[in-house]
């Protein structure tokens, strides 16, 4: 069986640094996507030197230049690409009307995704196991928004509008790429101990990132265009 490789946006911290280091424990080569190079490499040394097939690599989510450099990258090194985890995203204050906090969230936790993830389609379809994993949340759930508290609470209107066409996306490439042996799921990590999630917060960093990590590899078996907490499916 080929190496497998995987690239993960926002992996210098919080839950895309945990994912990055429990794909790594399985032997997979982890590409550590961060807004710069530097902060990229920083992050991936420590796995390195734990034994990680580790690399740092820069990418601005929200760059198309870094974005098409990544990918022609990828491919002259790898020749593929076998799993995605579009983690990166941002929670700010749009209530209000605050339209500049709505574009900008957007533009991270939903544009961002679409572009990188058809920009590197070509390379995840040459995998023998391509798989798709979005990081979402249950506040972008409109079926949750209807009939939890905690959500209904929690819901900021572009943070959840954002994560809601996240899972749309999930849902479109699950139904156009379902003959292609392709998965593509989203999770929701929970209230995780990071800086979005706050000290505070009920989730360990390590739990948050179980239910993307398992999605990342499951078998051929395995589901595609659904949402999962905890490996429990949610309603959309």
């Amino acid at each position: 069986m080929t190496q497998k490789i995987a690239l993960v946006t926002g992996a210098n911290r919080g839950l895309g640094l945990e994912i990055s280091k429990q794909l790594g424990a399985l032997g997979i080569t982890v590409l550590m996507g961060a807004r710069t190079l530097s902060s990229a490499e920083a992050a991936a040394k420590p796995l390195s030197a734990a034994g990680i097939d580790a690399i740092g690599v820069q990418l601005e989510v929200t760059n198309k230049d870094d974005i098409e450099a990544l990918a022609e990258w990828i491919d002259r090194r790898y020749g593929k690409l076998d799993i995605l985890i579009n983690n990166a995203g941002i929670a700010l204050r749009s209530s209000g009307g605050n339209l500049d906090a709505f574009r900008q969230t957007f533009e991270v936790n939903t544009f961002a995704p679409f572009l990188l993830t058809e920009s590197l389609l070509p390379l995840l379809l040459k995998s023998e196991a391509g798989r798709i994993v979005n990081q979402s949340s249950a506040i972008g759930s409109i079926a949750l928004m209807h009939t939890d508290e905690t959500v209904r609470k929690l819901g900021d209107p572009a943070y959840a509008a954002s994560k809601a066409a996240l899972n749309m996306l999930t849902a479109y490439w699950a139904q156009k790429l379902e003959n292609t042996g392709l998965k593509v799921n989203s999770t929701h990590p929970g209230l995780v101990q990071t800086d979005m999630g706050g000290a505070n917060a009920e989730i360990p960093v390590e739990e948050g990132a179980k239910t993307a990590v398992a999605l990342a590899v499951v078998d051929a078996n395995g589901p595609s265009g659904q949402f999962f907490y905890m490996g429990q499916p949610l309603p959309w």
